[in-house]
Parts: structure tokens; C-alpha cells; sequence
């Protein structure tokens, strides 16, 4: 299994980017991907995830609004726009997958499993 992420950078802020996780080697019929951040000093934060099998999603409060979780099913990939980019979403974005059929997304994205390597999002102000 691996999931692959791209699309970081550095943008100003209002600024938009699109990441990408590609994901491979899973069941993507009972799969959950989640998008997580961690800021230099601060605790990895659940931004937002999604279902395969529903579609349902969740985002975190300071995200709604702003940044729209999806799936390309036909590349097995999840997307997460980010559209009026702050300062504080500064941090290394990562994805994650949970396979297990019986997950059901809920706040803070809990209980994944296998993780891609990271991409840096900066916004400077």
C-alpha cells in the first residue's frame, strides 16, 4: 500500500493550492483517506476526511468554508483544495488511509493507519 502526496508550496495569503493523494494497493471500496498538519511546536491536527465508500466528510472548524475535501475515483485520488490561505495554515500537510470496513468518519480524523511522507504548505502573510 502507499499513498503518495503533492501540490504544496509556498502561495501568499488568500492564496489557493490543491494537494494531491494518490493511493495505491488498498481496498478503495471501504477506504477512508484523512488530510492531517503539524506546525513546527504544535500537535498533528485532523483537518479533514473523507469515505470512499459514502462520501462523507468532515472538516475541522477553522478549515469550513475554505478548504474542500474530494475523490477522483477513476485515479484513486483524494484532493484537498485550499482556497484563502492563512498564515497559521502553515505546516506539513500529510494524508492517511484507514481500510477498515467498518470506519466511520468522525471529528478529528482518528485511528489512521498508513501515512504518505508529508508536503510543506507556507503562507506568508
Amino acid at each position: 500500500v502507499q499513498l503518495v502526496e503533492s501540490g504544496g508550496g509556498l502561495v501568499q495569503a488568500g492564496g489557493s493550492l490543491r494537494l494531491s493523494c494518490a493511493a495505491s494497493g488498498f481496498t478503495f471500496d471501504e477506504l477512508a483517506i484523512g488530510w492531517f498538519r503539524q506546525a513546527p511546536g504544535k500537535e498533528r491536527e485532523g483537518v479533514s476526511c473523507i469515505g470512499f465508500s459514502d462520501g462523507s466528510t468532515y472538516y475541522v472548524d477553522s478549515v469550513k468554508g475554505r478548504f474542500t475535501i474530494s475523490i477522483d475515483n477513476a485515479k484513486n485520488t483524494v484532493y484537498l483544495q485550499m482556497n484563502s490561505l492563512k498564515p497559521e495554515d502553515t505546516a506539513v500537510y500529510y494524508c492517511a488511509a484507514n481500510e477498515s470496513p467498518y470506519y466511520v468518519i468522525r471529528p478529528g480524523c482518528p485511528d489512521y493507519d498508513y501515512w504518505g511522507q508529508g508536503t510543506q504548505v507556507t503562507v506568508s502573510s
